[in-house]
């Protein structure tokens, strides 16, 4: 798998997590840690256009780990 492919399979994967949390009655730290999460993943966006590959791919994998948090406190994984 390409890079490129790879960093859009995660922002793909990134959008399913995002609309599973949803539902969820987070406090206000949490929502501060799913508005960066979503910063990352915007980030992550801007460099994949940009062709910055390592870039765009660090993003989105802290970007997971930050999302990763919140659902395991929820038990979602």
């Amino acid at each position: 798998m390409k890079i490129e492919e790879r960093i859009q399979k995660d922002l793909d994967i990134m959008e399913d997590v995002l609309e599973e949390i949803k539902t969820l009655n987070l406090s206000d730290e949490e929502l501060d840690v799913v508005e960066r999460t979503k910063n990352y993943r915007d980030d992550s966006k801007y460099y994949l256009e940009k062709k910055d590959f390592d870039t765009s791919f660090g993003c989105i994998a802290y970007a997971h780990g930050l999302i990763d948090a919140i659902r395991l406190i929820y038990k979602l994984i």
